[in-house]
């Protein structure tokens, strides 16, 4: 395809991506989609190179353009289950190397509590030469001093929130690591989906509508006009555990 080719793809590919941000019916419908799938753990059904990964796949395609645009030299993720987010950015992380990326790019997962199965799984896995975890709570001082050294020499940092979904602790969250993303990468705020659920949904959780990552991202934006969300990503890809959850840093 020539340029001016690629140019006109493009243009219609945002076009396309601005006129379904508009549709309120087909976001209406996604919202239901998720809803009525939740059900069934729909996220569940999912694995990346042989490790759960409790993702869409929809969210894991708008991460890999991500990835591939940001080409981080660390990529930090709060929250670990089964380690196949860990696998899936270490995959990419190695895809990127050999397109010329950091060869010695590293992906950090904290999280409070690592089960020794997950942690012998992941430790075997071959991507594991390019993982590094760190056990504990994510907004425990500690832990993130821990991590902000291994920050400390990192040029293009990409971070993921993803444990703990209250409130108070995705706040935290995004104050203690928010700060280590440079301009043109992205902090990642997944489960905000969480505010556009019906209550009924989380009986066991501690969060849930009006106490959630969402509400999270909206109180942290009113005082860091360093971030911006890229309302493109949920409206291209439309299913999402991630609306107003991809913040972009544009100063």
């Amino acid at each position: 395809m020539s340029t001016s080719g690629n140019s006109r793809f493009e243009k219609e590919r945002q076009e396309n991506i601005a006129r379904i941000g508009k549709d309120s019916d087909l976001q209406g419908m996604s919202r239901i989609w998720q809803r009525e799938t939740a059900a069934y753990n729909y996220t569940y059904n999912f694995s990346w190179m042989g490790r759960p990964i409790i993702q869409f796949p929809q969210d894991m395609v708008a991460m890999q353009e991500i990835i591939w645009d940001v080409k981080p030299d660390l990529i930090i993720e709060t929250g670990i289950a089964h380690g196949g987010s860990l696998i899936f950015y270490a995959s990419m992380l190695e895809l990127t190397a050999a397109c010329g990326g950091s060869q010695d790019a590293k992906v950090l997962g904290i999280d409070i509590e690592i089960r020794s199965h997950n942690r012998q799984a992941i430790e075997e896995h071959p991507m594991f030469r390019r993982i590094d975890m760190i056990e504990g709570s994510s907004i425990d001082p500690e832990i993130i001093t821990q991590v902000k050294s291994a920050a400390k020499d990192k040029k293009r940092i990409l971070v993921v929130l993803d444990s703990n979904h209250t409130h108070e602790h995705v706040f935290a969250e995004l104050q203690a690591y928010a700060p280590l993303v440079g301009v043109g990468s992205y902090c990642i705020v997944f489960d905000s989906a969480i505010e556009d659920m019906p209550a009924s949904m989380f009986p066991d959780r501690p969060w849930g509508p009006g106490n959630n990552p969402k509400t999270a991202v909206w109180e942290y934006l009113k005082d860091h006009d360093e971030f911006e969300i890229d309302e493109s990503i949920p409206h291209k890809i439309q299913i999402t555990v991630a609306p107003d959850g991809y913040l972009r840093r544009v100063k």
